[in-house]
């Protein structure tokens, strides 16, 4: 039975929606290093500059990888099926979201689905730097949860999910947002103080 690790991580912590901050930086390099015995074959990552820094900064430490940037990896709203039946909260927070938005979203997050959450034909290891949303739309998807489940899943910068896919069985969660190789002030950067634990 061939298995399939989908390795996630958020980007670094970024100005703005721009370039990475110094702490990010840092986040991104402690992150290369917990990977740098891991047997990845791929780093794939979104086109924005937070995920294309974030993966090259982690590539110095597995110097034999190949990045590839990937379109359908990249920032945008995932589906949700039904915005008005959505809870006040999260109506709120995607306000201003337009229809094209929510089909562009669709159509590459069930692009993202086909291209990485199936098993191989052999054995894999891919890393995939990517942003929030996206990686709540993996594990909704692994869980089997309905659509929308993805809003209110936060990934921390650089944290890390892992995914597994085997022929003829569901996907496994492995591991959601494991930040053990980042230190307590680089945890949960750009959230509330509370979270940092």
């Amino acid at each position: 039975m061939t298995n399939r690790f989908l390795y996630l991580a958020r980007h670094g912590e970024a100005v703005g929606d721009g370039e990475l901050s110094p702490a990010g930086q840092q986040q991104a390099r402690l992150l290369g290093q917990r990977l740098a015995t891991a047997p990845l074959t791929a780093i794939h990552h979104g086109p924005l500059p937070r995920a294309a820094q974030t993966a090259h900064l982690i590539s110095q430490f597995l110097p034999h990888v190949p990045l590839h940037c990937s379109e359908v990896v990249g920032d945008y709203i995932p589906p949700v099926p039904d915005p008005s039946a959505l809870p006040e909260i999260h109506a709120r927070f995607l306000d201003g979201v337009s229809a094209d938005e929510y089909a562009e979203g669709a159509r590459l997050a069930t692009a993202a689905l086909e291209r990485y959450a199936v098993p191989g034909a052999t054995d894999t290891h891919e890393l995939v730097v990517t942003h929030s949303f996206l990686i709540a739309w993996f594990v909704r998807h692994a869980l089997d949860a309905p659509d929308e489940r993805w809003l209110g899943l936060n990934a921390a910068n650089c944290a890390l999910t892992v995914i597994l896919y085997r022929p003829h069985r569901p996907p496994a969660l492995v591991s959601f947002n494991d930040t053990s190789h980042l230190p307590r002030h680089l945890r949960w950067t750009g959230f509330p103080p509370e979270m940092n634990v």
